[in-house]
């Protein structure tokens, strides 16, 4: 017998937060979030109050855990597209159909006592939560900033009515064996005909104190007409300042400004901890922090987070700018991985080609439209 519970009590979120952690244990692909971050979604002061409503629930097969899902109504994003959907997230589910089915129907439900007539997911409260279903890549290990699932995900979530609305793509990039230096050449043009200069800073707070008002700004400009981003919020901005300050290395960053210091473009990578944190099941353990500060000081890949351009820039090349950086960024470290790039967002997809790039992962989110 399956039932679906709301998740209310103390024991109901441990049980939440702790099911993903069971049901991938042993797996060495799955990478889970810090415990901690996951716990944060049932406080009241939560960084999306503000702009969501949220509900998660707990599915039980014969009184056992075997299934969870979270529904989000961000109602920044409907106010931006004007549409009336509801988000699932935080899809878990042993593999059996009749669980799955369950789970999905209890969130179509709910979206549609809310008013709401489409459900779309894996998505989170907002572009820099963990999005897409793994569709491909099975045998790669997720990023920190990704989620994991296994293939049978996919066929449950089809089975059940829902389609494809967007697909991303996960690349590894590595310098060219015959890199001859064509991208530094160009990068050096592009500066010298815009007379643009990268940014400096000693450290990371120095880093934060400069251009962490430009990062956001741009962020909002080149993300706007991106699939899932809402406008960024005075807590959520201060929620990635937090996160910044623990993973940014100023070796491994590139800010690019105007004659006049206005930032125009930049790129961020972070050092890849994904290995750091999957022993612990995203606990920070002594052993886990031990690990964390020896990738942070030397990283063997880093991850690609966030890429901005301003929107007048877009066709001067500046683009090339960030790819010398980045170029020579890799000559450090095995090799970067780039996460979850939209598959039709062309200006990103063509700057890797300047790159040994490796296509690994594919990620799916899917929509469906709901008999109201």
């Amino acid at each position: 017998m399956v039932t679906i519970e709301e998740v209310k009590t103390k024991k109901q979120q441990k049980e939440f937060i702790d099911f993903p952690l069971k049901l991938y244990k042993g797996n060495p692909y799955y990478t889970p979030p810090l415990y901690m971050d996951e716990k944060k979604i049932f406080r009241k002061d939560f960084v999306y109050n503000d702009m969501c409503e949220s509900v998660h629930f707990n599915a039980y097969k014969d009184g056992k855990m075997a299934g969870r899902i979270s529904g989000i109504l961000q109602r920044a994003a409907n106010e931006k597209t004007g549409k009336k959907q509801v988000r699932f997230n935080h899809f878990d589910v042993i593999e059996d159909e009749e669980v799955a089915q369950k789970l999905l129907k209890t969130v179509e439900d709910w979206a549609v006592s809310k008013g709401m007539n489409e459900v779309v997911g894996p998505l989170g409260y907002s572009d820099l939560e963990r999005e897409g279903l793994l569709i491909e890549g099975f045998n790669y290990p997720a990023t920190f900033e990704e989620s994991y699932n296994y293939p049978y995900y996919q066929t449950f979530i089809e089975n059940y009515g829902y389609q494809k609305d967007v697909d991303w793509t996960g690349s590894r990039l590595r310098v060219p064996k015959d890199y001859d230096g064509e991208v530094d050449k160009l990068a050096a043009f592009v500066m010298k005909r815009y007379n643009l200069h990268l940014g400096t800073a000693r450290n990371t707070n120095e880093f934060l104190k400069k251009y962490a008002d430009g990062i956001f700004e741009l962020l909002d400009k080149s993300y706007e007409l991106l699939y899932g981003t809402v406008p960024f919020t005075e807590g959520m901005k201060k929620m990635m300042i937090d996160n910044f300050r623990l993973v940014i290395n100023v070796k491994n960053v590139a800010v690019i400004l105007d004659e006049n210091e206005k930032m125009i473009c930049f790129g961020l990578t972070f050092p890849g901890i994904a290995d750091a944190v999957r022993p612990s099941g995203g606990k920070l353990t002594p052993l886990t922090l031990i690990r964390l500060l020896k990738t942070l000081r030397k990283p063997d890949v880093i991850d690609l987070c966030l890429l901005g351009v301003e929107p007048e820039w877009l066709n001067r090349g500046v683009s090339v700018i960030v790819s010398a950086e980045l170029m020579k960024m890799l000559r450090n470290v095995k090799y970067a991985e780039t996460n979850a790039n939209l598959e039709e967002n062309y200006a990103i997809q063509n700057q890797w080609k300047r790159f040994d790039e490796e296509k690994i992962k594919r990620r799916r989110c899917y929509v469906k439209v709901l008999s109201v």
